[in-house]
């Protein structure tokens, strides 16, 4: 018989998008005692909370699980950050705010989760925003929700970007999270007053006080306790410690797209040679469980700017670095208040296609490398991504060891629609910079370059030059057949007490940013969890 060291009604693993969702919503019920458990630290470096220092954050393996892929497209190894800290990836993301199209959600309903149609799903959106931009449909927006999202700043250099998108076709959307999404304009972020809205800033932080929520920070799940096919608790590794502690209803996984499924094969659950292979015993075969891997693959292009209107302009030197500290301090504004993009742009590469399948990030700045020094020349950069890969991967053990790091293989344009979209995609992008809006700001396109034309061109800059936007899903896919990992209720299929809820059980990746739909997916478990506690 399995001992334990404490006990509650639930225990939630990860503290992430979804995870702090769960554990505020369900805590806020004084009846019931959450356990959350977080492999990471406390958020308390400070350059989480500066909007631009996720540029930092993202590459501190302090709060960074700092994952590499198997070697793809031609033997590259891609980095893969993930958040490792509470907050997850909420805390050291982009900020960048976007839910998808309607059309995924229906999608999802279409192919079996009953629940998830995007009417469904809208009032969870809803219920998690706070947003004091008054010029959206109130319709599709909240206004007192936990998540502060606002607008991205304005600049000249951006009013030029979007009305170039317009002259090519484009046309501005200051709401791509409403009604439509097609169309350019300012990226809504996760801020308020020039600080990072994390999901542990919004939902832990006013919970902390509530004595029937735990919180607990450096704890590496080992595994999941399993009692003739029901999860009864988790096992720990608290700094070398092997504690376990008891869920009398429910544990929910929440570790994201990587860590849920590893968590899972290592408890058992999973492919069962897989599990054979590394000395597991199989609790129930699931084979799905880490496949089905999607991400959003995107590529750069970058540009001289004829004029000093960039941010490498007002922070490249140590002067500038200083003023836009001092600006920071002063109103939170400047470079320090940026997120990984000022304009979005969500276009069609097909107009016969009915929704956008490609998505811009319109940043003010440039840099060799993604996350170091700014260049040392005007320049800005636009990134380009394909929004529904077709391409699949997936995520699997390579060993017993809870501390081991799984195999990630993304298998990155193995589709051809995907290599025809991101080629039709840089296309665009040279068509929006063409337009006479930008001829004041452009001197020249340094990437890809003027040698790079045909299309064959144009794929091998791709293959050789793009990278993760930091996207991965769908490794613990949703579904009502009898492969799927998790059911519209988000039970795993076959094991009772265990659900899984964040980026992992998509279906299909949404067409969009994935931290806004995760946050979502957190507001609809707590939902199902208490209406069946109720009932």
């Amino acid at each position: 018989m399995q001992k334990f060291d404490a006990e509650y009604d639930y225990v939630v693993v990860g503290a992430g998008s979804a995870g702090c969702v769960i554990a505020n919503r369900l805590s806020a019920r004084a009846d019931i005692r959450v356990l959350l458990l977080e492999a990471g630290p406390k958020d308390s470096n400070p350059w989480i909370h500066i909007p631009i220092g996720y540029y930092k954050a993202m590459y501190n393996p302090k709060i960074n699980w700092g994952y590499k892929t198997q070697p793809d497209l031609d033997g590259r190894v891609f980095d893969w950050h993930r958040g490792k800290v509470l907050g997850g990836c909420s805390s050291i993301n982009g900020l960048v705010y976007a839910r998808g199209q309607s059309q995924d959600f229906d999608h999802w309903r279409q192919l079996g989760c009953t629940g998830w149609g995007y009417d469904d799903v809208l009032p969870y959106f809803r219920r998690a925003e706070g947003t004091a931009m008054d010029d959206l449909d109130d319709g599709f927006h909240g206004t007192d929700g936990p998540l502060s999202v606002s607008r991205a700043s304005a600049h000249p250099l951006c009013d030029a970007y979007i009305e170039a998108a317009a002259q090519a076709g484009i046309r501005a959307n200051p709401d791509y999270n409403g009604r439509d999404q097609e169309g350019a304009g300012y990226f809504h972020v996760t801020t308020h007053k020039g600080l990072r809205s994390s999901a542990a800033t919004a939902y832990l932080r006013p919970a902390k006080g509530r004595k029937n929520l735990d919180i607990q920070t450096d704890s590496l799940v080992r595994r999941l306790i399993i009692e003739d096919r029901r999860v009864t608790g988790v096992e720990v590794d608290q700094n070398g410690v092997t504690r376990s502690f008891r869920a009398r209803h429910e544990v929910i996984v929440s570790a994201g797209a990587i860590n849920s499924p590893q968590i899972l094969q290592l408890s058992g659950i999973g492919n069962g040679e897989l599990l054979q292979e590394h000395g597991i015993e199989v609790q129930h075969d699931l084979p799905d469980v880490g496949e089905n891997l999607q991400d959003h693959y995107t590529c750069s292009s970058k540009y001289l700017c004829s004029q000093p209107v960039t941010v490498n302009d007002e922070a490249g030197s140590m002067v500038g670095q200083v003023r836009s500290a001092l600006r920071w301090l002063k109103d939170r504004g400047g470079p320090l208040s940026l997120s990984a993009g000022q304009v979005g742009v969500f276009a069609k590469t097909n107009q016969d296609a009915a929704t956008p399948d490609v998505q811009f990030h319109f940043m003010r700045f440039s840099s060799a490398t993604r996350g170091r020094k700014l260049d040392d020349f005007s320049g800005f950069t636009v990134t380009m991504c394909q929004l529904r890969p077709e391409s699949r991967g997936h995520v699997r053990i390579m060993s017993a060891d809870h501390r081991a790091k799984p195999a990630i293989q993304p298998n990155y344009l193995t589709a051809a629609k995907d290599r025809d979209v991101m080629v039709a995609g840089m296309k665009l992008v040279r068509t929006v910079a063409e337009q006479p809006a930008l001829s004041d700001y452009i001197a020249n396109e340094i990437v890809p370059g003027d040698a790079v034309q045909s299309d064959a061109e144009i794929l091998d800059y791709v293959r050789a030059n793009g990278s993760t936007i930091f996207h991965p899903s769908s490794t613990c896919r949703m579904g009502a057949d009898a492969g799927a990992v998790v059911a519209p209720d988000l039970r795993v299929n076959g094991i009772m007490g265990l659900r899984v809820a964040d980026a992992s059980i998509m279906p299909t990746l949404v067409s969009a940013n994935t931290n806004a739909g995760c946050i979502m997916i957190g507001e609809k478990a707590a939902d199902l969890i208490l209406k069946e506690r109720i009932a």
